[in-house]
Protein backbone atom coordinates (compact mmCIF):
# COMPACT_ATOMS: atom_id res chain seq x y z
CA UNK A 1 0.00 0.00 0.00
CA UNK A 2 2.72 2.34 1.12
CA UNK A 3 4.83 1.99 -2.15
CA UNK A 4 1.27 2.52 -4.04
CA UNK A 5 0.92 5.90 -2.53
CA UNK A 6 4.85 6.59 -3.33
CA UNK A 7 4.56 5.44 -6.95
CA UNK A 8 1.63 7.76 -7.15
CA UNK A 9 2.82 11.12 -5.15
CA UNK A 10 6.07 11.07 -7.57
CA UNK A 11 6.52 13.91 -9.22
CA UNK A 12 5.60 14.43 -12.77
CA UNK A 13 8.93 15.79 -15.34
CA UNK A 14 7.07 17.96 -18.27
CA UNK A 15 8.75 20.28 -20.40
CA UNK A 16 7.82 24.22 -20.77
CA UNK A 17 9.29 24.18 -24.12
CA UNK A 18 6.93 22.27 -27.19
CA UNK A 19 9.28 21.26 -29.73
CA UNK A 20 7.95 22.05 -33.34
CA UNK A 21 6.06 19.75 -35.51
CA UNK A 22 6.74 20.60 -38.70
CA UNK A 23 3.54 21.64 -41.00
CA UNK A 24 3.18 20.56 -44.34
CA UNK A 25 0.24 22.37 -45.86
CA UNK A 26 -2.26 20.85 -48.33
CA UNK A 27 -2.85 23.11 -51.57
CA UNK A 28 -6.63 24.09 -51.73
CA UNK A 29 -8.30 26.03 -53.94
CA UNK A 30 -11.40 27.94 -53.93
CA UNK A 31 -13.17 31.67 -53.40
CA UNK A 32 -10.87 32.37 -50.77
CA UNK A 33 -7.93 30.91 -52.12
CA UNK A 34 -8.50 33.17 -55.07
CA UNK A 35 -9.08 35.73 -52.87
CA UNK A 36 -5.41 35.37 -51.41
CA UNK A 37 -4.14 35.09 -54.41
CA UNK A 38 -5.30 38.17 -55.69
CA UNK A 39 -3.69 40.09 -52.75
CA UNK A 40 -0.60 38.57 -53.34
CA UNK A 41 -0.60 40.05 -56.62
CA UNK A 42 -1.94 43.13 -55.51
CA UNK A 43 0.82 43.28 -52.44
CA UNK A 44 3.81 42.48 -54.56
CA UNK A 45 3.29 44.00 -57.39
CA UNK A 46 3.10 47.53 -55.73
CA UNK A 47 6.35 46.25 -53.08
CA UNK A 48 7.85 45.80 -56.17
CA UNK A 49 7.20 48.27 -58.57
CA UNK A 50 6.70 51.11 -56.32
CA UNK A 51 10.50 52.02 -56.36
CA UNK A 52 10.97 52.27 -59.97
CA UNK A 53 8.19 54.50 -60.66
CA UNK A 54 8.99 58.18 -61.56
CA UNK A 55 7.67 61.35 -60.24
CA UNK A 56 8.68 65.09 -61.55
CA UNK A 57 12.29 62.69 -62.85
CA UNK A 58 12.82 61.79 -59.36
CA UNK A 59 11.75 58.39 -57.75
CA UNK A 60 8.20 58.47 -56.91
CA UNK A 61 8.22 56.69 -53.48
CA UNK A 62 11.64 57.22 -51.64
CA UNK A 63 12.29 58.05 -48.31
CA UNK A 64 15.78 59.46 -48.13
CA UNK A 65 16.84 58.73 -44.83
CA UNK A 66 20.16 60.76 -45.56
CA UNK A 67 18.78 64.08 -46.96
CA UNK A 68 16.21 63.83 -44.33
CA UNK A 69 13.11 63.67 -47.13
CA UNK A 70 10.44 61.82 -47.99
CA UNK A 71 9.37 61.86 -51.19
CA UNK A 72 5.57 60.10 -51.73
CA UNK A 73 3.99 61.23 -55.30
CA UNK A 74 4.12 64.86 -55.63
CA UNK A 75 4.68 65.41 -51.82
CA UNK A 76 7.80 66.16 -50.40
CA UNK A 77 8.06 65.57 -46.59
CA UNK A 78 11.00 67.43 -44.30
CA UNK A 79 11.38 66.22 -40.98
CA UNK A 80 8.92 68.74 -39.46
CA UNK A 81 6.65 67.42 -41.55
CA UNK A 82 6.88 63.76 -40.06
CA UNK A 83 3.79 64.67 -38.14
CA UNK A 84 1.95 63.54 -40.76
CA UNK A 85 3.34 59.79 -40.81
CA UNK A 86 2.89 60.09 -36.99
CA UNK A 87 -0.79 60.25 -37.98
CA UNK A 88 -0.98 57.87 -40.64
CA UNK A 89 0.39 55.14 -38.41
CA UNK A 90 -1.61 56.08 -35.97
CA UNK A 91 -4.68 55.53 -38.66
CA UNK A 92 -3.41 52.26 -40.04
CA UNK A 93 -3.79 50.80 -35.67
CA UNK A 94 -6.99 52.36 -35.39
CA UNK A 95 -8.26 50.57 -39.06
CA UNK A 96 -6.75 47.17 -37.41
CA UNK A 97 -9.18 47.63 -34.85
CA UNK A 98 -11.88 48.92 -36.72
CA UNK A 99 -12.04 45.64 -39.26
CA UNK A 100 -10.59 43.12 -36.28
CA UNK A 101 -13.63 43.91 -34.71
CA UNK A 102 -15.90 43.40 -37.81
CA UNK A 103 -14.44 40.32 -39.32
CA UNK A 104 -11.56 38.83 -36.98
CA UNK A 105 -7.56 38.79 -38.90
CA UNK A 106 -8.39 40.21 -41.95
CA UNK A 107 -4.88 41.50 -42.31
CA UNK A 108 -3.23 37.79 -41.24
CA UNK A 109 -5.26 36.35 -43.57
CA UNK A 110 -4.86 38.59 -46.67
CA UNK A 111 -2.49 41.14 -46.45
CA UNK A 112 0.29 40.38 -43.74
CA UNK A 113 3.56 40.31 -45.10
CA UNK A 114 4.72 36.96 -43.29
CA UNK A 115 1.63 35.42 -44.98
CA UNK A 116 2.12 36.72 -48.09
CA UNK A 117 5.83 35.59 -48.78
CA UNK A 118 5.29 31.89 -46.84
CA UNK A 119 2.57 31.74 -49.48
CA UNK A 120 4.49 32.78 -52.40
CA UNK A 121 7.36 30.31 -50.74
CA UNK A 122 5.00 27.40 -50.54
CA UNK A 123 4.26 27.65 -54.10
CA UNK A 124 7.61 27.25 -54.90
CA UNK A 125 8.45 24.35 -52.10
CA UNK A 126 5.45 22.53 -54.09
CA UNK A 127 6.35 23.28 -57.83
CA UNK A 128 9.87 21.92 -56.32
CA UNK A 129 8.95 19.01 -54.57
CA UNK A 130 5.37 18.23 -54.27
CA UNK A 131 2.43 18.70 -53.07
CA UNK A 132 1.69 17.57 -49.06
CA UNK A 133 2.23 14.17 -49.50
CA UNK A 134 5.18 14.07 -51.90
CA UNK A 135 6.82 16.78 -49.48
CA UNK A 136 6.62 14.77 -46.91
CA UNK A 137 8.03 11.22 -48.19
CA UNK A 138 10.92 13.37 -49.89
CA UNK A 139 11.09 14.33 -46.07
CA UNK A 140 11.46 10.70 -44.70
CA UNK A 141 13.77 9.60 -47.60
CA UNK A 142 17.37 9.25 -47.44
CA UNK A 143 19.69 11.44 -48.84
CA UNK A 144 20.36 10.98 -52.39
CA UNK A 145 20.79 12.47 -55.63
CA UNK A 146 17.40 13.57 -56.57
CA UNK A 147 16.23 14.51 -52.85
CA UNK A 148 19.64 16.79 -52.79
CA UNK A 149 18.80 18.40 -56.46
CA UNK A 150 14.79 19.30 -55.23
CA UNK A 151 16.13 20.68 -51.67
CA UNK A 152 19.01 22.52 -53.34
CA UNK A 153 16.81 24.21 -56.27
CA UNK A 154 14.25 24.90 -53.92
CA UNK A 155 16.40 27.11 -51.42
CA UNK A 156 18.10 28.46 -54.33
CA UNK A 157 15.06 29.65 -55.40
CA UNK A 158 13.87 30.71 -51.67
CA UNK A 159 17.24 32.72 -51.64
CA UNK A 160 16.72 34.49 -54.79
CA UNK A 161 13.24 35.73 -54.65
CA UNK A 162 14.36 37.08 -50.50
CA UNK A 163 17.88 38.62 -52.00
CA UNK A 164 15.40 40.57 -54.36
CA UNK A 165 13.14 40.95 -51.89
CA UNK A 166 15.86 43.01 -49.86
CA UNK A 167 17.38 44.87 -52.99
CA UNK A 168 13.79 46.20 -53.28
CA UNK A 169 13.05 46.89 -50.17
CA UNK A 170 16.74 49.60 -49.93
CA UNK A 171 15.26 50.72 -53.14
CA UNK A 172 12.62 52.58 -50.89
CA UNK A 173 15.49 53.84 -48.76
CA UNK A 174 18.37 54.55 -51.22
CA UNK A 175 17.49 55.38 -55.06
CA UNK A 176 16.82 52.23 -57.06
CA UNK A 177 18.04 53.01 -59.88
CA UNK A 178 20.94 53.90 -58.51
CA UNK A 179 21.08 50.88 -55.89
CA UNK A 180 22.37 48.35 -58.27
CA UNK A 181 25.52 50.31 -60.19
CA UNK A 182 26.32 51.06 -56.79
CA UNK A 183 26.08 47.67 -54.88
CA UNK A 184 28.70 46.51 -58.07
CA UNK A 185 31.46 48.47 -56.66
CA UNK A 186 33.62 46.85 -54.26
CA UNK A 187 34.01 48.45 -50.18
CA UNK A 188 31.78 51.73 -51.33
CA UNK A 189 28.59 50.49 -50.06
CA UNK A 190 28.92 48.17 -46.87
CA UNK A 191 25.99 49.40 -45.39
CA UNK A 192 23.69 49.19 -48.40
CA UNK A 193 24.34 45.53 -48.69
CA UNK A 194 24.33 44.52 -44.85
CA UNK A 195 20.51 45.39 -45.31
CA UNK A 196 19.93 43.89 -48.71
CA UNK A 197 21.31 41.09 -46.85
CA UNK A 198 19.36 41.46 -43.31
CA UNK A 199 16.34 41.72 -45.24
CA UNK A 200 16.76 39.17 -47.82
CA UNK A 201 17.74 36.62 -44.60
CA UNK A 202 14.76 37.54 -42.44
CA UNK A 203 12.45 37.17 -45.58
CA UNK A 204 14.50 33.46 -46.12
CA UNK A 205 14.24 32.97 -42.55
CA UNK A 206 10.76 33.71 -41.88
CA UNK A 207 8.74 32.61 -44.79
CA UNK A 208 11.10 29.95 -45.53
CA UNK A 209 11.05 28.42 -42.04
CA UNK A 210 9.78 29.64 -39.34
CA UNK A 211 6.63 30.18 -40.76
CA UNK A 212 3.42 29.62 -38.26
CA UNK A 213 6.39 30.35 -35.38
CA UNK A 214 6.06 34.14 -36.21
CA UNK A 215 2.19 34.02 -36.06
CA UNK A 216 1.93 31.85 -33.10
CA UNK A 217 4.50 32.96 -31.01
CA UNK A 218 6.24 36.39 -32.26
CA UNK A 219 3.29 38.30 -33.34
CA UNK A 220 1.85 40.43 -30.93
CA UNK A 221 -1.45 40.72 -32.46
CA UNK A 222 -2.59 37.27 -31.96
CA UNK A 223 -2.36 38.22 -27.97
CA UNK A 224 -4.48 41.03 -27.80
CA UNK A 225 -7.05 40.40 -31.03
CA UNK A 226 -9.23 38.69 -27.95
CA UNK A 227 -9.67 42.41 -26.85
CA UNK A 228 -10.94 43.62 -30.46
CA UNK A 229 -13.59 40.97 -30.85
CA UNK A 230 -16.28 39.59 -29.47
CA UNK A 231 -19.38 37.59 -30.13
CA UNK A 232 -20.86 39.29 -32.75
CA UNK A 233 -17.58 39.65 -34.73
CA UNK A 234 -17.06 37.62 -37.94
CA UNK A 235 -14.64 34.59 -37.75
CA UNK A 236 -14.15 31.45 -39.45
CA UNK A 237 -16.33 28.87 -36.86
CA UNK A 238 -17.03 25.14 -37.15
CA UNK A 239 -20.47 24.51 -36.92
CA UNK A 240 -20.31 21.56 -34.24
CA UNK A 241 -24.31 21.41 -34.30
CA UNK A 242 -24.82 20.61 -37.27
CA UNK A 243 -21.24 18.59 -37.61
CA UNK A 244 -21.28 16.23 -34.83
CA UNK A 245 -21.39 13.65 -34.86
CA UNK A 246 -18.84 12.96 -36.95
CA UNK A 247 -17.34 9.98 -38.73
CA UNK A 248 -16.75 8.50 -42.58
CA UNK A 249 -19.60 6.99 -44.89
CA UNK A 250 -20.01 6.42 -47.55
CA UNK A 251 -22.36 8.95 -50.25
CA UNK A 252 -25.48 7.09 -50.29
CA UNK A 253 -25.23 7.00 -46.26
CA UNK A 254 -28.35 8.77 -45.04
CA UNK A 255 -26.23 10.46 -42.13
CA UNK A 256 -29.30 10.86 -39.88
CA UNK A 257 -29.92 7.46 -40.42
CA UNK A 258 -26.57 6.56 -39.35
CA UNK A 259 -26.69 8.88 -36.55
CA UNK A 260 -24.14 11.32 -38.27
CA UNK A 261 -23.79 14.90 -38.82
CA UNK A 262 -22.13 16.22 -41.81
CA UNK A 263 -18.59 16.30 -41.10
CA UNK A 264 -16.63 12.94 -42.23
CA UNK A 265 -13.88 13.50 -40.29
CA UNK A 266 -11.66 13.58 -43.71
CA UNK A 267 -9.44 16.37 -41.52
CA UNK A 268 -8.31 17.87 -44.63
CA UNK A 269 -9.66 21.27 -42.73
CA UNK A 270 -6.44 20.39 -40.28
CA UNK A 271 -4.58 19.27 -43.64
CA UNK A 272 -4.70 22.79 -45.25
CA UNK A 273 -4.44 25.15 -42.51
CA UNK A 274 -1.11 27.10 -42.56
CA UNK A 275 -0.47 26.60 -38.46
CA UNK A 276 -1.49 23.25 -37.90
CA UNK A 277 -5.09 23.45 -35.84
CA UNK A 278 -8.43 21.85 -36.10
CA UNK A 279 -10.67 24.59 -36.52
CA UNK A 280 -13.31 21.63 -35.24
CA UNK A 281 -12.23 22.72 -31.61
CA UNK A 282 -13.70 26.25 -32.07
CA UNK A 283 -11.37 29.32 -32.74
CA UNK A 284 -7.88 29.78 -31.51
CA UNK A 285 -5.33 32.37 -31.46
CA UNK A 286 -3.20 30.43 -33.81
CA UNK A 287 -5.88 30.96 -36.20
CA UNK A 288 -4.79 33.58 -39.13
CA UNK A 289 -8.51 33.64 -41.03
CA UNK A 290 -6.87 32.71 -44.28
CA UNK A 291 -10.26 30.66 -44.53
CA UNK A 292 -8.22 28.03 -46.16
CA UNK A 293 -10.62 25.20 -44.18
CA UNK A 294 -13.69 26.87 -45.61
CA UNK A 295 -12.80 26.34 -48.82
CA UNK A 296 -11.62 22.66 -48.59
CA UNK A 297 -14.75 21.89 -46.52
CA UNK A 298 -16.81 23.44 -49.08
CA UNK A 299 -15.27 21.00 -51.72
CA UNK A 300 -16.20 18.28 -49.37
CA UNK A 301 -19.46 19.15 -48.88
CA UNK A 302 -20.15 19.42 -52.81
CA UNK A 303 -19.00 16.01 -53.41
CA UNK A 304 -20.75 14.41 -50.64
CA UNK A 305 -24.23 16.34 -51.79
CA UNK A 306 -24.37 18.39 -48.52
CA UNK A 307 -25.16 22.34 -48.02
CA UNK A 308 -22.00 24.56 -48.01
CA UNK A 309 -20.75 26.36 -44.94
CA UNK A 310 -20.43 23.95 -42.13
CA UNK A 311 -17.42 25.71 -42.01
CA UNK A 312 -17.76 29.58 -42.50
CA UNK A 313 -17.63 32.88 -41.78
CA UNK A 314 -19.95 33.78 -38.98
CA UNK A 315 -20.08 34.90 -35.80
CA UNK A 316 -20.40 33.16 -31.90
CA UNK A 317 -23.90 34.36 -31.30
CA UNK A 318 -24.88 33.34 -34.94
CA UNK A 319 -23.60 29.74 -34.27
CA UNK A 320 -25.20 29.74 -30.69
CA UNK A 321 -28.53 30.72 -31.34
CA UNK A 322 -29.18 29.60 -35.01
CA UNK A 323 -29.16 32.99 -36.33
CA UNK A 324 -29.37 33.52 -40.43
CA UNK A 325 -27.12 35.69 -42.72
CA UNK A 326 -29.40 38.54 -42.29
CA UNK A 327 -29.51 38.34 -38.53
CA UNK A 328 -26.16 37.88 -38.17
CA UNK A 329 -25.14 41.10 -40.46
CA UNK A 330 -27.62 43.43 -38.69
CA UNK A 331 -25.55 42.88 -35.42
CA UNK A 332 -21.99 43.97 -36.79
CA UNK A 333 -22.88 47.67 -36.45
CA UNK A 334 -22.81 47.60 -32.85
CA UNK A 335 -21.91 50.03 -30.67
CA UNK A 336 -17.96 49.22 -30.53
CA UNK A 337 -18.09 49.22 -34.29
CA UNK A 338 -19.71 53.05 -34.56
CA UNK A 339 -17.33 54.20 -32.42
CA UNK A 340 -14.15 53.33 -34.44
CA UNK A 341 -15.63 53.86 -37.33
CA UNK A 342 -16.47 57.26 -36.23
CA UNK A 343 -13.31 57.77 -34.86
CA UNK A 344 -11.12 56.37 -37.90
CA UNK A 345 -13.49 59.08 -40.44
CA UNK A 346 -12.63 61.80 -38.24
CA UNK A 347 -8.95 61.43 -37.65
CA UNK A 348 -8.97 60.43 -42.04
CA UNK A 349 -10.60 63.66 -42.93
CA UNK A 350 -8.64 65.89 -40.42
CA UNK A 351 -5.52 64.12 -42.01
CA UNK A 352 -6.29 64.92 -45.20
CA UNK A 353 -7.44 68.37 -44.85
CA UNK A 354 -4.23 69.31 -42.92
CA UNK A 355 -2.27 67.66 -45.51
CA UNK A 356 -4.18 69.41 -48.41
CA UNK A 357 -3.56 72.85 -46.81
CA UNK A 358 0.30 72.34 -45.77
CA UNK A 359 2.05 75.35 -46.51
CA UNK A 360 4.88 73.79 -48.78
CA UNK A 361 7.52 76.94 -47.33
CA UNK A 362 8.68 77.05 -43.66
CA UNK A 363 10.88 79.93 -42.02
CA UNK A 364 12.78 79.97 -38.73
CA UNK A 365 14.30 82.78 -37.29
CA UNK A 366 16.71 82.42 -34.74
CA UNK A 367 18.74 84.84 -32.42
CA UNK A 368 22.56 85.56 -32.96
CA UNK A 369 23.32 84.26 -29.25
CA UNK A 370 26.56 85.56 -30.00
CA UNK A 371 25.36 89.39 -30.26
CA UNK A 372 22.33 89.91 -28.40
CA UNK A 373 21.92 93.63 -29.30
CA UNK A 374 24.29 96.49 -30.08
CA UNK A 375 24.86 100.06 -30.79
CA UNK A 376 25.68 101.28 -34.33
CA UNK A 377 26.08 104.77 -36.08
CA UNK A 378 23.91 107.48 -34.57
CA UNK A 379 22.74 105.61 -31.71
CA UNK A 380 20.80 102.96 -34.10
CA UNK A 381 20.39 99.23 -32.44
CA UNK A 382 20.80 96.24 -34.48
CA UNK A 383 20.13 92.80 -33.26
CA UNK A 384 21.49 89.62 -35.82
CA UNK A 385 19.07 86.48 -36.58
CA UNK A 386 20.06 83.32 -38.94
CA UNK A 387 16.69 82.98 -40.82
CA UNK A 388 16.73 79.00 -42.38
CA UNK A 389 13.84 78.76 -45.59
CA UNK A 390 12.78 75.27 -46.56
CA UNK A 391 10.99 75.11 -49.58
CA UNK A 392 9.34 71.76 -50.55
CA UNK A 393 8.33 72.64 -53.58
CA UNK A 394 10.48 70.85 -56.79
CA UNK A 395 11.33 73.83 -58.31
CA UNK A 396 13.79 76.79 -57.37
CA UNK A 397 11.91 79.64 -55.79
CA UNK A 398 13.01 83.11 -54.49
CA UNK A 399 11.35 84.67 -51.38
CA UNK A 400 10.95 88.06 -50.66
CA UNK A 401 11.58 89.45 -46.99
CA UNK A 402 9.53 91.87 -44.90
CA UNK A 403 9.82 92.77 -41.19
CA UNK A 404 6.66 94.09 -39.19
CA UNK A 405 5.63 94.29 -36.03
CA UNK A 406 7.57 97.20 -35.03
CA UNK A 407 7.49 100.80 -36.51
CA UNK A 408 10.82 102.23 -37.77
CA UNK A 409 12.29 98.95 -37.92
CA UNK A 410 14.18 98.01 -40.98
CA UNK A 411 16.45 95.11 -42.35
CA UNK A 412 19.90 95.75 -42.95
CA UNK A 413 20.96 92.85 -45.41
CA UNK A 414 19.92 91.25 -48.06
CA UNK A 415 15.68 91.08 -48.41
CA UNK A 416 15.59 88.29 -50.71
CA UNK A 417 16.79 84.40 -50.43
CA UNK A 418 16.79 81.89 -53.55
CA UNK A 419 15.88 78.04 -52.37
CA UNK A 420 16.61 75.35 -54.60
CA UNK A 421 14.16 72.36 -55.19
CA UNK A 422 13.21 70.64 -51.98
CA UNK A 423 15.69 72.09 -50.09
CA UNK A 424 16.54 74.47 -47.41
CA UNK A 425 18.96 77.46 -47.42
CA UNK A 426 19.90 79.86 -44.43
CA UNK A 427 21.20 83.52 -44.47
CA UNK A 428 22.37 86.09 -41.81
CA UNK A 429 19.27 88.72 -41.60
CA UNK A 430 20.15 92.15 -39.84
CA UNK A 431 17.69 94.21 -38.35
CA UNK A 432 18.23 97.94 -37.06
CA UNK A 433 16.09 100.11 -35.04
CA UNK A 434 16.99 103.69 -35.64
CA UNK A 435 18.78 106.19 -32.91
CA UNK A 436 15.24 107.99 -32.12
CA UNK A 437 12.77 105.04 -31.94
CA UNK A 438 15.71 102.99 -29.95
CA UNK A 439 15.70 105.60 -27.13
CA UNK A 440 11.55 105.33 -26.60
CA UNK A 441 11.75 102.00 -26.18
CA UNK A 442 14.69 101.15 -23.69
CA UNK A 443 15.33 98.50 -21.49
CA UNK A 444 12.66 96.77 -23.71
CA UNK A 445 12.13 93.26 -25.46
CA UNK A 446 9.98 93.65 -28.74
CA UNK A 447 8.06 91.04 -29.79
CA UNK A 448 8.51 91.03 -34.02
CA UNK A 449 7.57 89.10 -37.10
CA UNK A 450 9.74 88.76 -40.55
CA UNK A 451 7.30 87.80 -43.36
CA UNK A 452 8.80 85.81 -46.17
CA UNK A 453 6.69 85.61 -49.01
CA UNK A 454 7.67 83.96 -52.35
CA UNK A 455 8.08 86.03 -55.22
CA UNK A 456 4.46 87.72 -56.66
CA UNK A 457 2.70 86.98 -53.46
CA UNK A 458 1.58 89.92 -50.77
CA UNK A 459 2.82 89.74 -47.44
CA UNK A 460 -0.59 88.97 -45.93
CA UNK A 461 -1.34 86.47 -48.58
CA UNK A 462 -1.50 82.68 -47.54
CA UNK A 463 1.14 81.59 -49.56
CA UNK A 464 3.47 83.44 -47.14
CA UNK A 465 4.79 82.51 -43.81
CA UNK A 466 5.47 84.60 -40.33
CA UNK A 467 8.65 83.70 -38.42
CA UNK A 468 8.73 85.80 -34.80
CA UNK A 469 11.78 86.65 -33.07
CA UNK A 470 12.57 88.59 -30.12
CA UNK A 471 14.35 92.61 -30.45
CA UNK A 472 16.30 93.69 -28.06
CA UNK A 473 17.11 97.37 -27.20
CA UNK A 474 19.85 97.56 -24.18
CA UNK A 475 19.37 100.63 -21.64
Amino acid sequence: MADSISRTADPVERSLYESRVKIYPRSVTGRFARWRWLMVWLTQLFFYGAPWLQWNGRQALLFDLNERRFYVLGLVLQPQDFIYLAALLVISALALFFFTAIAGRLWCGYSCPQTVYTEIFLWIERRVEGDRSARMRLDARPWGPEKLVRKGGKHLLWIALSLFTGFSFVGYFSPVRELGPALLVPGETPWLWFWVFFYGFATYGNAGFMREQVCKYMCPYARFQSALIDMDSLVIAYDSARGEQRGARSRKTDPRDAGLGDCVDCTLCVQVCPTGIDIRNGLQNECIACAACIDVCDDVMDRMGYPKGLIRYTSGNAVARGWGVPQMLRRVWRPRVLIYGALLSVLILAWLWSLSHRRDVDAVLIKDRGSLARMVSNGAIENTYRLQVTNSQESTRRFALEVQGLEGLRIDSDTALTVGPAASASMPVRLVLPGTLAAEHAGQSLRVTLVVSPDGARPDSAASVRADAVFIVPR
